[in-house]
């Protein structure tokens, strides 16, 4: 019970994830075009997303009785990360009409009496409603076809052909290249992305612990403890490497301050510290070491398993937070190749990593630099008076 009491923020947050994205993207969309006020963006994207929406839901009663269908309820589910792909395409739909009816002066203007606040509500009514009737065509030509609504679409088209390549290890660079780049965008990419993947991973590994306790070989490379443990060190990025620069390596004393701060974090692969910190997000210093290296491990670990030259993952469920070189040995069932392998792959990461560090430590010493002369000269020029 106090476990659930525990999670109320966690549903608070995580499971309204959509809702806040269809608003806030389409908030800050309209504030970049400058000619489209924000809020009312931010309400037609909210309302649109909402709309797409089927408020009908399957509800099991405690008792253990026949489900039952319920009406008039938003499903939680897409509300929140399942939802997020819907809420990102319709946010960016929403606002693009809006702009394009408010360019050929679709709008209501009234006289120059009135309030300005009453004033921007009528401007936004005839963007509006094309924003709607477009959302409610959509929707009713989703319903009427085989797919019933636009998140089953969506799931049908993307995540079953992601799901069918998920355990291969083309499926396996195209999935860490996504989640790459939708970290960099600020979004969280392994949410999005893993959501149709991790099921086929989750399968392999339950079949190789199958294997593993019959004494049989392991049939799966590619499970979820293959892309945690090895393909993952120091978080999504693979950024233990950086962490270390950072910390021994850095001229920067805001570098070296946030490698202090993240590296605990890193130790237990947890990067939300790095990615929003230095930040890495929109930050094209390290858009091509964040996306070249997990592949990169990909590919090398792969071969390393495919060749026999260490264990596959053993189907042992290790939390993504133990910590590396330890999770390695673990993994493959107690053998040594594992955690070899986690000392290749780092290696790997601080070889990449290290001239796009260097580039951006020297550009934030400067900024250091430049901003410390100026402090400088004030104190001489107190001091003279004086």
């Amino acid at each position: 019970a106090w476990r659930d009491k525990m999670l109320y923020p966690v549903k608070a947050t995580y499971d309204i994830m959509a809702l806040l994205s269809a608003f806030g993207i389409a908030y800050r969309l309209a504030e970049k075009y400058r000619t489209l006020d924000p809020l009312s963006a931010g309400a037609m994207s909210l309302v649109a997303f909402v709309m797409t929406i089927p408020q009908v839901t399957l509800f099991t009663p405690a008792d253990g009785s026949a489900a039952q269908l319920v009406k008039g309820v938003l499903p939680v589910g897409m509300i929140g990360s399942q939802g997020l792909f819907v809420a990102i395409v319709i946010s960016l739909l929403s606002t693009e009409i809006y702009r394009l009816v408010a360019s050929r002066n679709l709008v209501i203007r009234m006289p120059e009496g009135v309030p300005p606040a009453v004033a921007k509500s009528f401007l936004a009514l005839i963007p509006g409603f094309c924003v709607l009737a477009v959302v409610l065509a959509l929707r009713l030509i989703v319903e009427a076809s085989p797919f019933g609504d636009i998140n089953s679409m969506i799931t049908t088209l993307i995540g079953i052909p992601m799901s069918h390549v998920g355990g291969s290890l083309p499926g396996m660079i195209i999935s860490v290249i996504l989640i790459g780049i939708l970290w960099t965008l600020g979004l969280h990419g392994d949410t999005i992305v893993l959501v149709f993947i991790r099921p086929v991973w989750l399968s392999n590994m339950s079949e190789n612990l199958e294997a593993f306790q019959n004494g049989l070989p392991i049939p799966h490379i590619i499970t979820q403890q293959f892309y945690d443990l090895w393909i993952a060190p120091g978080g999504t990025g693979a950024l233990l490497g950086l962490v270390i620069f950072m910390l021994l390596r850095s001229r920067s004393q805001q570098m070296k301050q946030l490698g202090k701060i993240a590296a605990p974090g890193a130790l237990f692969n947890i990067s939300e510290p790095m990615v929003f910190g230095i930040p890495l997000v929109m930050n094209p210093y390290f858009f091509l070491p964040f996306i070249l290296t997990p592949v990169l491990l990909v590919i090398v670990s792969y071969t390393a398993m495919a060749t026999g030259l260490v264990m596959k993952p053993a189907g042992i469920a290790l939390p993504f937070t133990t910590p590396i070189f330890m999770s390695g040995y673990l993994a493959t069932g107690g053998h040594v190749s594992g955690a070899v392998l986690q000392v290749v792959n780092l290696a790997i990461s601080l070889v990449i990593y290290y001239p796009f560090f260097r580039a951006w430590d020297r550009l934030k010493a400067k900024e250091e630099q430049a901003s410390a002369q100026p402090e400088a000269s004030v104190t001489l020029s107190a001091a003279d008076r004086i």
